[in-house]
């Protein structure tokens, strides 16, 4: 009786689906009326009409939010090498098998087939996992809006579904993660948005990305052996089948959780199937998505907005956000962005980065937010907890640390934007003995600075610590009014123009945490970078 009924809401999902997709081909209705007074534009499932969705205010002036990545690939919290993604174990562990089996067999005692990925669930427990904390600390450290992952490539749920059973209600923790995070995240006055990564689960556990793929040797095996598993780990082609169920899994978090912002990860299908017929289907599909979404945030009387990621982007550059993993422009970028910045390297939680700090400091990521926010971007700071669901010690610390800074310097982030110029530097680029560098480290010279800019205030976020400074950004500005060090009252600031700039003087005793702001109040209103 279950599975009949089970199998019938996914009929009645997918039908719904059909149904919206034929009511948006042939609408002529153009208006949706929010109110009496109100009335907006109606989005069509185009992409020249989803050009014309804005930034939500929320977003675009809240400028800091964190990611979560959060599943059983947590459980492992290990990739060959400790190196890379950790979630992507769940492709690698079947694509070289040979590299994972000492590490399993010690972690585990045993390894696929005879325990695979789908035995990870039960031991995904969350059992420690206490959302108020999260959102308390997400509170204190000063994020504006949390995105968790919702489903990630490896096809397990983390909401309560009732299109699978292998959601976390069912298996695993036991219970509704999204659900109950979101309750705790909006108590504390913070935005909730949620992040999908279904689009490449055709190809998570088979090598490749095409329309049709085979299944890895282990996978396979599995799935004989226990015929049930073919549920997370297929299917293995972007059927019409698996178009209607990834759509139908996002309408049924939309309509359960109400989501503030629609996270997409980089679907690879798009350009490795270019022109193939599922692959515009299955592009197709999306403009309908996303258009349902923001005519039914409109409904909900909400703001929302949607990213727009990859190397090679999922749509045209000006629909929704900008987004790579840990992206840096060298300018200011004319579209608004976002920065999914790791912590350390892995989204997910990597215990070898937590047994050795392998994180950013906070110096390194307050100057990363003053970076991201001077070219008109907003950070997204991932975290990843433990599968007990809860968040590493050295995780916590940082977040801490952004929260205090911000604290005392929001003012020069929260609803400003980029200046004339992103920010200045001069002399050479320095090593600091504190900092473990990857191909994701932000790299600074000795003079480093950040510009942002808010009515009739500029703010210098100034990475080193001097008594003199000269801003060369400010040569043919001709009025400052005052500068004073944010949260240093104390500290007399005394400033001269000259033939280079202006120069700035204070005291050697005024404080530095991290990064330190100087906010320059100029005479006149502030023509800010266009964006």
């Amino acid at each position: 009786m279950k599975n009949i009924s089970l199998t019938s809401l996914k009929i009645l999902m997918l039908v719904s689906i059909v149904v919206f997709f034929i009511s948006c081909k042939n609408t002529q209705n153009t208006e949706a009326v929010i109110s009496e007074n109100i009335v907006v534009e109606k989005f069509q499932p185009t992409w020249e009409s989803l050009e014309k969705a804005k930034p939500a205010t929320w977003w675009d002036q809240g400028k800091f939010g964190i990611f979560i990545h959060w599943g059983p690939y947590s459980v492992a919290g290990y990739k060959d090498g400790h190196k890379g993604y950790s979630e992507a174990i769940t492709n690698d562990m079947y694509k070289r098998p040979e590299k994972y089996k000492e590490f399993f067999i010690k972690k585990f005692g045993a390894a696929p087939p005879e325990f695979g990925y789908k035995d990870w669930v039960k031991l995904y427990t969350a059992e420690n996992w206490d959302p108020q904390a999260w959102a308390q600390l997400f509170k204190e450290s000063g994020a504006t809006y949390v995105i968790p992952t919702a489903e990630h490539h490896d096809g397990f749920v983390n909401w309560d579904s009732d299109l699978t059973e292998w959601c976390a209600t069912k298996m695993g923790p036991k219970r509704d993660l999204i659900g109950d995070l979101g309750k705790a995240v909006r108590a504390e006055g913070i935005k909730y948005g949620l992040s999908y990564h279904r689009e490449r689960h055709p190809s998570r556990f088979a090598n490749g990305f095409h329309v049709k793929e085979t299944p890895f040797p282990q996978i396979q095996e599995e799935i004989k052996k226990n015929p049930s598993t073919a549920n997370l780990y297929g299917p293995f082609e972007y059927s019409d089948a698996f178009i209607a169920d990834y759509v139908a899994r996002w309408k049924e978090m939309e309509t359960k959780y109400q989501p503030d912002f629609m996270w997409i990860d980089d679907v690879p299908i798009f350009y490795a199937a270019e022109g193939e017929p599922q692959a515009v289907k299955f592009q197709n599909a999306f403009k309908g998505m996303i258009a349902d979404y923001l005519n039914v945030a409109q409904k909900w009387g909400k703001e929302v907005y949607f990213n727009n990621k990859g190397k090679h982007l999922n749509f045209p550059a000006n629909i929704g956000c900008i987004e790579k993993d840990n992206l840096l422009f060298e300018e200011i970028s004319e579209r608004r962005y976002q920065n999914p910045a790791t912590l350390g390297v892995s989204y997910a939680y990597m215990e070898n980065e937590e047994l050795n700090d392998l994180y950013k400091t906070p110096a390194e990521l307050v100057r990363l937010l003053c970076d991201v926010v001077s070219k008109n971007g907003n950070l997204l700071l991932n975290i990843g907890p433990k599968a007990d669901g809860t968040i590493p010690e050295g995780m916590q610390r940082r977040l801490k640390a952004v929260g205090a800074w911000l604290k005392v310097n929001g003012e020069a982030i929260y609803k400003t934007a980029p200046w004339k110029v992103y920010g200045e530097y001069n002399g050479e680029i320095i090593k600091e003995e504190n900092v473990v560098y990857s191909n994701h480290s932000m790299h600074i010279h000795e003079i480093e600075i950040r510009y942002t800019s808010n009515d009739n205030n500029v703010y210098a976020s100034t990475f080193h610590n001097s008594t003199e400074t000269m801003l060369t950004a400010f040569k043919n500005i001709d009025v400052v009014k005052s500068i004073e060090i944010i949260g240093d009252k104390k500290t007399i600031v005394s400033f001269t123009k000259t033939p280079e700039g202006l120069k700035i003087s204070h005291d050697k005793s005024a404080d530095f945490s991290l990064v330190r702001v100087y906010k320059i109040e100029l005479e006149n209103h502030i023509t800010t970078s266009p964006h």
